[in-house]
């Protein structure tokens, strides 16, 4: 289990044990990467369309992969037909080196 940190870094915060992160979205980016922090979001670029929620899919499956959940762990809290996404990762098991704050 991973502790979380004190600050809030704009694009994440911690609500209890479970990570909040503001997504940006940029679908059919040729490949499923984090970009990095842009403004107060984290910009990820997927493979995959915006079309029949094939993003959304997308997206749930690479924050499961990066923080070792399982797919009911993952929640998209706002933004489902917007590229500006709330994300709800419950209880992560490791966090990726692109979401830690400096």
């Amino acid at each position: 289990m991973v502790e979380p940190p004190a600050a809030n870094t704009g694009y994440y915060h911690w609500q209890g044990k479970d990570l909040l992160l503001q997504i940006l979205v940029q679908p059919k980016g040729g490949k499923d990467e984090i970009v990095g922090p842009y403004g107060k979001e984290l910009k990820v670029r997927l493979k995959a369309p915006p079309v029949d929620g094939q993003a959304n899919q997308a997206l749930v499956k690479f924050f499961c992969k990066l923080f070792k959940v399982p797919q009911s762990q993952v929640h998209i809290l706002s933004g489902e037909l917007s590229r500006h996404k709330r994300l709800r990762i419950e209880s992560p098991k490791t966090l990726p080196p692109g979401i830690r704050a400096a």
